[in-house]
C-alpha cells in the first residue's frame, strides 16, 4: 500500500508565497516521476510541474518562472515552491507519484487527497 499526503495548501492574497509538500510512504520500490496538478471549480484537472528521480523537471507555462518543484529522494517528497501568486493559481492541489511498487509488477499511477489553495485579489 502507498500513501501520498500533501500539505502546505491555504488562503494567501495576490503577490504571495505558499509552499507545497507531498510526502509519498509504504511499500515503494522506487518512484520514476512525482508531480503537481491542480483543478479549480468547474475545469478540469491540468498539470502544474513533474520532475523525475534525477531532477527533470516540467512546468505548465502559467507557472513558469514562478512556482518551483522539487523533491528529496531519501524520504520521497515532493515540493512546489509557489511564489507571486495569481487568483487564477486558486484550486485544489493534487500530488501525484509514476512509482514501482514491491511485490507488484508494472508502474502505477498514486494520487493524494489534495490540498486547498485560495489566492485572494
Amino acid at each position: 500500500q502507498v500513501q501520498l499526503v500533501e500539505s502546505g495548501g491555504g488562503l494567501v492574497q495576490a503577490g504571495g508565497s505558499l509552499r507545497l509538500s507531498c510526502a509519498a510512504s509504504g511499500t515503494i520500490f522506487s518512484i520514476n516521476v512525482m508531480g503537481w496538478y491542480r483543478q479549480a471549480p468547474g475545469k478540469q484537472r491540468e498539470l502544474v510541474a513533474t520532475i523525475t528521480s534525477i531532477g527533470s523537471t516540467n512546468y505548465a507555462d502559467s507557472v513558469k518562472g514562478r512556482f518551483t518543484i522539487s523533491r528529496n529522494n531519501a524520504n520521497n517528497t515532493v515540493y512546489l515552491q509557489m511564489n507571486s501568486l495569481k487568483p487564477e493559481d486558486t484550486g485544489a492541489y493534487y500530488c501525484n507519484a509514476k512509482l514501482r511498487r514491491y511485490y507488484a509488477s508494472g508502474l502505477s499511477d498514486t494520487w493524494g487527497q489534495g490540498t486547498q489553495v485560495t489566492v485572494s485579489s
